[in-house]
């Protein structure tokens, strides 16, 4: 019997991750059109396809959906930053961060436009983590951009401004896409857009921050 009782449990579980993973969904797909602001429980509801009863008795409030989406954005968002590695060559790890940041670019829009809405209305829902621990984050990679440019090995330069920049033109291309596509027109290979950019970025950046060889 005790046997019984724990496998249900266990599926209970497994069953509420999965309808807690639904409604996240959802969420994010209202939170990125809509901004949290014109988002509401009713339409997550309705994208999910369950009740709005249902779904709050998985997430009491949107501020609660919203944040869950925030945190696990952020933690895989800045990941690349963290993996900056002071000892690398710095050419390979601008190179290297410039790939991550159009990968995820590409391979999550929508997130980066739910990020990019919570900015634009001030930050109301993170402001607490971009003053904490992003600023941490950013202020301990300046500190090993800084390092390269005392060693000589990149050309003296603002390394907040740096990161800002780099932030700047690579997520360009998910929040714009639609501006992007557009402007490159059917007749071009849009399917390539990430990789030429990656190809321009690399001349843009390493191009003017790493000395030639004599």
């Amino acid at each position: 019997m005790a046997i019984a009782r724990a496998a249900k449990t266990q599926r209970r579980t497994r069953i509420q991750e999965e309808k807690q993973e639904v409604i996240l969904e959802a969420a994010l797909e209202v939170f990125s059109s809509r901004g949290f602001l014109g988002a509401t429980i009713d339409q997550i509801a309705e994208v999910a396809g369950m009740s709005k009863p249902n779904l709050l008795y998985y997430f009491r409030t949107k501020e609660a959906m919203h944040r869950a989406l925030m945190d696990r954005l952020l933690t895989n968002w800045l990941e690349p930053l963290r993996a900056f590695d002071a000892v690398g060559d710095p050419a390979e790890e601008i190179r290297g961060y410039l790939r991550r940041k159009l990968e995820m670019a590409r391979d999550f829009p929508r997130e980066s436009r739910l990020f990019a809405n919570e900015i634009l209305q001030g930050a109301p829902n993170i402001e607490d983590v971009l003053k904490g621990p992003l600023k941490t984050l950013v202020d301990e990679k300046a500190e090993v951009i800084r390092s390269w440019i005392a060693a000589g090995k990149l050309r003296d330069c603002d390394p907040r401004h740096l990161i800002f920049s780099i932030w700047a033109t690579t997520q360009h291309y998910a929040d714009f896409d639609v501006q992007v596509r557009a402007v490159l027109g059917s007749g071009s290979p849009c399917d390539n857009r990430f990789e030429e950019a990656a190809v321009f970025l690399e001349e843009l950046f390493l191009g003017s921050l790493v000395p030639k060889t004599p």
